[in-house]
């Protein structure tokens, strides 16, 4: 019933993923190789999770 009062789990995680992005890309901009790299890896661990979800969504679905 309540159901609308939700956010999309994926919406969030997609907004978290892009933030990281463009910290990652501000990091690279400024020399910060290391942070760049840190922050990457964040990002791809955010991306990872979107695709889990999104195979939940999928087999759920069927």
């Amino acid at each position: 019933m309540f159901g609308w009062f939700r956010g999309d789990p994926k919406k969030k995680l997609e907004s978290q993923y892009a933030a990281k992005l463009e910290q990652a890309r501000d990091a690279q901009r400024n020399g910060n190789i290391q942070g760049y790299a840190s922050l990457m890896a964040e990002a791809e661990t955010i991306l990872q999770e979107i695709d889990r979800l999104a195979e939940t969504v999928e087999k759920n679905s069927d």
